[in-house]
């Protein structure tokens, strides 16, 4: 058994600077490792105080992302997500 998280990105669609890729919103993937603790980089493209949050390395698969249309489904792709944009989502196997 995994002790590895899955987690959703959210599917918010905020206006202003975010990090958060668009085509990963609403996504499920693999936390593969905490790379810890940064400025929040969305309050400092404002240059507001920036509180530090964990940085997440996700992995998420391509049928994931792109569904029917992945060329290659059986390929992943990784991406760094601050811990704000993630919430549990049920896994549906431990890969």
């Amino acid at each position: 058994m995994s002790d590895r998280q899955y987690m959703r990105v959210r599917a918010d669609m905020p206006p202003g600077h975010v990090r958060t890729p668009a085509y990963l919103r609403g996504k499920c993937g693999w936390v593969e490792r905490t790379l810890g603790p940064f400025p929040n980089p969305e309050a400092l493209a404002y240059g507001l105080q920036a509180q530090a949050l964990p940085l997440m390395r996700m992995r998420f698969s391509m049928t994931e992302v792109w569904g029917a249309a992945a060329a290659n489904p059986n390929d992943t792709i990784d991406a760094e997500i601050y811990s704000h944009w993630l919430e549990p989502a049920e896994a549906p196997h431990a890969p």
